[in-house]
């Protein structure tokens, strides 16, 4: 017996979710969680820079990032293990959310206090403090995202998650150099800690979700570590091929295709804008900021198509318009530096990926067990982002044998798997349903 499909609400019921306390606080979050990323990125690169470091040693601080790409690693721990004191007094999810931001100021504050040229080690491992807080706080974020509310709520959640962390890189970003320019350095990343005042007041004040059994660690004489360990590291990956059989291979090669397209072509948009003969502040201009406002409204358009229509068909549209997106950059590149070709390219690329993201976010919060919440979404993410990361480190070498036409032509076909697998992920649900 087929099941009847989910009933379609009007508009006016779609905006309202907006007005949830859960999707409200995702924005609060979703900043203290963009905050610290470009501090130990390329606005710590210019810092490093501006000191007159030397370009290899400031490489090797692209190491720090690795932390984000094994997060899944610890996850367990953040997912299952119960904070002494502040676990009792917040609940499982905000007490190591506000560990992770007491971590990330902590390592800000130290950043501000250190000389470069002087203590260039003592800094590394600042911002390895900072690098591992901040992971850990975003497996604690996802946690309580997908514990708040139910599927259809998460598109929303997500498009003010991303709101609040596309909000946080421009802090970081432009606000932190502007800080450096007129002040210092060390102002500028004291700022930055005192900023994070804003996540920690909301872990403070938001309430601790009705998720799973979050906290199952060894609590008496009988309970082994051999015992916690099943639980907490091998039960959530058997949990999901439980539930999902063998169609699970199916649905971790879609995570790991979906955003293929878009991470692949990212890293060379702004050399190719720059080749192209934009000026830099015209790349600022409208790949920043007015990009920044048109990934907001993708995002919020996902977020609202997800409540509508439910998380599939703005999943498959999504995948559709990442990869078309990409043809306009083979017009641009065929066009030159027209200033109306990059906004409209701008907008269609941002918008596209807005939506698709918030989407996507919907649809990943759905496949979790509420018991191992934070692992298996932490494990989703890194499968999302990995094979992307991967590839584009070939990118300059196919445009250096080729042109930025072959390179986003490649981009636009990489994405034909992710429609391909976003629609038999569709039809596979529906039937099962």
């Amino acid at each position: 017996m087929k099941a009847s499909p989910a009933p379609i609400l009007s508009w006016r019921l779609a905006l309202s979710v907006y007005c949830q306390r859960p999707v409200i606080a995702m924005f609060f979050l979703g900043f203290a969680a963009g905050l610290p990323f470009l501090l130990v990125f390329s606005t710590l690169s210019a810092w490093l820079s501006d000191y007159g470091i030397e370009k290899t040693t400031i490489g090797f601080f692209g190491w720090v990032g690795i932390t984000y790409s094994i997060k899944v690693l610890w996850s367990p721990i953040v997912d299952q293990l119960s904070l002494p004191y502040l676990g009792t007094k917040l609940g499982q999810r905000r007490s190591w959310m506000l560990v992770g931001q007491l971590g990330i100021a902590l390592g800000l504050l130290l950043l501000a206090l250190l000389d470069p040229q002087q203590h260039i080690g003592l800094i590394a491992l600042a911002a390895l403090l900072v690098a591992f807080s901040s992971s850990t706080q975003d497996i604690a974020i996802d946690a309580f995202r997908i514990e708040s509310a139910i599927q259809e709520f998460q598109g929303a959640m997500s498009a003010t998650y991303i709101f609040g962390y596309r909000l946080a890189l421009l802090v970081a970003g432009a606000g932190a150099l502007y800080i450096a320019e007129f002040f210092s350095w060390s102002a500028s990343y004291l700022c930055m800690a005192g900023l994070m005042l804003i996540g920690i007041i909301t872990s403070l004040i938001v309430r601790e979700p009705n998720g799973g059994d979050a906290s199952l660690t060894p609590r008496s004489d009988h309970d082994t570590l051999l015992q916690w360990f099943r639980h907490a590291v091998i039960a959530p990956f058997s949990d999901f091929f439980k539930r999902q059989g063998s169609f699970a291979l199916m649905i971790l090669a879609f995570i790991a295709l979906f955003r293929l397209s878009d991470i692949t072509m990212g890293i060379m948009a702004n050399p190719f804008y720059l080749d192209l003969g934009f000026s830099k502040t015209e790349i600022a201009d409208i790949g920043k900021v007015f990009g920044f406002f048109m990934t907001i409204a993708g995002s919020f358009l996902g977020g609202l198509l997800v409540i509508r229509y439910g998380v599939y068909k703005p999943l498959v549209a999504g995948a559709i318009m990442v990869a078309a997106t990409n043809l306009l950059f083979v017009a641009l590149a065929n066009i030159g530096p027209d200033i109306y070709w990059l906004m409209a390219t701008i907008s269609a690329d941002n918008l596209s990926a807005g939506l698709a993201n918030a989407a996507f976010i919907a649809y990943l919060s759905g496949l979790t067990n509420r018991a191992y919440t934070a692992t298996q979404y932490a494990l989703f993410s890194s499968i999302m982002t990995l094979p992307g990361k991967s590839l584009s480190g070939f990118s300059g070498l196919i445009i250096d044998i080729s042109s930025y036409q072959s390179f986003f032509m490649y981009a636009a076909v990489m994405g034909i798997p992710a429609i391909i697998l976003a629609v038999i992920v569709m039809r596979h649900d529906r039937a099962r349903n």
